[in-house]
């Protein structure tokens, strides 16, 4: 069985393709936990989960890679970012009087768009493309989006359930600077039937196999006529950013006249986090001192 919750690449060593395959389970579980979603969109959000990571190990960043699905339908929206190092959260908002049984992810937003936000840390570099939705499933979206964004032929493979989702990634590479020493180390040209065959034979691969074998196995059973190098993997885990500098810069958006309303209103200020779930709480000294300049004096009390 594959190991659970990691992210791995992998190379042909003949051809220049390279490969990622992602499995997460707890990592997945927890993502969900504290929500109550119909099964398509828990099926679409489960795929784009497995899906901006494969994005996200494509690229060289060292920050936050935020994918957003926009659009008019029953899943207005959803929300998924990861790490440079694979900490992933994610959401989605939809409306509950909506019919959307049989709805693949273009039925579900309406005719949506999807935006790709590639930010550093340091903020010296910020990166946005933005596709609209050409397909019902995540894998044709985000072929669609390496078409027009990146120019790199790409196919994926992407299984999602309630107890965990799972992803194959292939990249057909330039043979070029553009490509990394380790990843062209052996490779040729590949020519365009090479190519076809490679994804042919990827394309035999089930949702169940995906799911359970491990990435040897797997890649045994789709390409054992070939030579494919097997990189170590790397963990993926489920982590939400909500803080209390976070909170307190939500509270400072809507300004001291509203949140002063608010505690008038309600004694207090109470703000959720939409991904973990958590609950941070201001009493009024709370509430009042963000605008102050001190919060030191009486944080506020984080409630699960």
């Amino acid at each position: 069985m594959q190991a659970a919750d990691t992210l791995q690449g992998f190379v042909f060593e003949q051809f220049a393709v390279r490969g990622y395959l992602v499995r997460l389970d707890a990592s997945w579980r927890a993502l969900i936990e504290h929500h109550t979603y119909p099964d398509p969109i828990r099926h679409a959000l489960g795929e784009g989960v497995a899906a901006t990571l494969l994005l996200a190990a494509t690229l060289k960043f060292d920050g936050q890679l935020i994918l957003q699905v926009q659009g008019p339908g029953p899943m207005h929206l959803m929300v998924i970012q990861t790490t440079s190092n694979f900490g992933v959260r994610g959401v989605a908002r939809f409306r509950t009087d909506a019919p959307m049984e049989g709805l693949g992810l273009k039925g579900l937003s309406g005719e949506g768009q999807l935006t790709v936000t590639v930010e550093n840390k340091d903020r010296s570099s910020r990166y946005q493309g933005v596709v609209p939705l050409v397909g019902e499933r995540f894998a044709a979206c985000f072929e669609s989006y390496f078409e027009r964004s990146e120019q790199l032929p790409t196919r994926l493979w992407l299984t999602a359930t309630d107890q965990g989702v799972a992803g194959l990634l292939l990249q057909r590479l330039p043979s070029g600077a553009s490509a990394s020493s380790a990843e062209l180390e052996h490779a040729v040209s590949l020519g365009d039937d090479d190519w076809n065959r490679v994804v042919t034979l990827a394309a035999t691969v089930t949702p169940s196999e995906l799911a359970t074998l491990s990435p040897e196995a797997l890649l045994w059973r789709l390409f054992n006529e070939e030579q494919v190098r097997l990189f170590d993997s790397s963990p993926v885990f489920f982590q939400c950013a909500c803080s209390r500098e976070r909170v307190s810069g939500i509270l400072r958006a809507l300004g001291e006249v509203e949140v002063k309303e608010i505690v008038a209103e309600q004694g207090g200020v109470e703000v959720r986090c939409e991904f973990c779930n958590r609950l941070w709480r201001y009493d009024p000294v709370d509430a009042l001192g963000i605008f102050l300049g001190d919060e030191s004096l009486s944080p506020p009390k984080l409630l699960q």
